[in-house]
């Protein structure tokens, strides 16, 4: 079984997969760059060039269950089969070969599967060149296992693609929802193998939409999880977070634990974002994303009163990285750092009020609008604030680089 070394962090971001603890400090998410709580540098697969997003997603094989009513034994009996236990090896010697456990879901009858990257790679384990599990195989809800293969993966929102050969199994594919509608309150459940116990069930609502959390397997933030009580514990990673009309709206990913067991709140990657990552995947084996160089830190009306900004909400640009599109652009970053209400804030940058058009109310807008709304080679125009005068300039976006710094 892989393990991790602890850190001496009293609050940490636990993987929810069997034969590994992955243990982080849980950072802010301060705006492009983000605070580095580890070091891993990652290749993604394929060749360098950036990758279009396909317009045409898979079509939809399953139809979402009738009714507004939330019937956990209903989700189980009409998604389970839909549900699979993947087991990942490790090395080619069968005597020191190691074996991680995870989950996926099928998601079309020609096979394709969704999990975590670090399901099926070794992704936030090294420094080194991440690479994919040496055999998979994927067990159904029969106990029935086939072989499977690697699509290629994304480490950035922690999404993996694998395939099994169609006429290898009967495959049920779950239809997939709409992250972006989720609410705060709404009834999920999650199907997965927790601790080796395949197809299980748990069920909760959704906590929390939007949050930032530290990557399990990179050095950027995911803005947007879906955070739930649940229980999420080691071995739920990679499996589906169903709504109550069966659609899967996140994949199951994280938990944070002062244990390293469920303690009621886990995270779920977006199915909105899962669904982009998988589209280019099929496309073109790996993905790729928008890329400013730009650091921020929000700006609140009670802030920017006592400062004297002339806007009350925005992104305060902290950091330029040299020779990126923000500093091509002509952004400032700000020097003098203070505290005020208790907390840290860097004055004197550039204020970012727009990024193509979209409003940009605070630094996660920031990373949200880039990374899911625009593509690597895009020019889009970048309004910001600077010494109370309104800017406008243009981005030309690069593509994201594994290693920010």
């Amino acid at each position: 079984m892989r393990e991790r070394p602890a850190s001496l962090a009293i609050v940490a971001v636990v993987a929810a997969v069997i034969g590994g603890f992955f243990v982080l400090v849980v950072g802010k998410a301060a705006g492009w760059l983000g605070e580095t709580k580890k070091t891993v540098v990652v290749q993604a697969p394929g060749p360098a060039e950036a990758v279009a997003t396909p317009k045409t997603p898979l079509s939809p094989s399953a139809k979402p269950l009738a009714g507004n009513g939330f019937d956990p034994s209903r989700i189980y009996a009409t998604r389970a089969t839909g549900v699979v236990t993947i087991y990942a090896i490790y090395g080619s010697d069968s005597l020191s070969a190691q074996e991680a456990q995870g989950s996926g879901f099928v998601v079309s009858r020609k096979g394709y599967i969704l999990t975590n990257s670090h399901v099926i790679t070794n992704a936030g384990e090294s420094g080194g060149k991440i690479s994919a599990a040496d055999k998979l195989f994927v067990q159904f809800q029969d106990h029935d296992r086939v072989q499977a293969k690697v699509v290629g993966w994304d480490i950035y929102d922690d999404v993996g693609l694998i395939k099994v050969d169609p006429a290898g199994h009967r495959l049920d594919p779950v239809p997939l929802g709409d992250s972006a509608t989720v609410k705060v309150g709404q009834p999920v459940a999650a199907i997965g193998s927790p601790f080796g116990n395949v197809n299980s069930l748990s069920v909760g609502v959704v906590s929390a939409t939007e949050r930032s959390i530290d990557s399990l397997t990179s050095q950027y933030s995911l803005v947007d999880a879906i955070q739930t009580d649940a229980p999420i514990n080691h071995g739920n990673s990679g499996g589906p977070l169903f709504d109550a009309r069966g659609r899967v709206i996140g994949i199951n990913a994280q938990i944070r634990s002062d244990s390293g067991t469920a303690e009621g709140v886990g995270f779920a990657v977006p199915i909105d974002s899962a669904r982009r990552s998988m589209t280019q995947l099929i496309a073109a084996g790996r993905v790729s994303y928008a890329y400013v160089g730009i650091e921020t830190e929000d700006l609140i009306p009670t802030v920017a009163k006592r400062l004297g900004y002339s806007v009350s909400h925005g992104a305060v640009v902290t950091k330029v990285g040299t020779g990126t599109p923000g500093a091509e652009a002509g952004l400032q970053a700000g020097t003098e750092k203070q505290e005020i209400l208790g907390t840290a804030f860097t004055r004197g940058g550039d204020v970012i009020v727009a990024i193509a058009g979209r409003e940009v109310g605070s630094a996660e807008d920031v990373v949200r609008i880039v990374t899911e709304q625009l593509s690597p080679g895009q020019t889009v125009p970048i309004t910001f604030i600077r010494s109370g005068q309104r800017h406008r300039a243009t981005l030309k976006l690069a593509e994201r680089p594994a290693n920010p710094g």
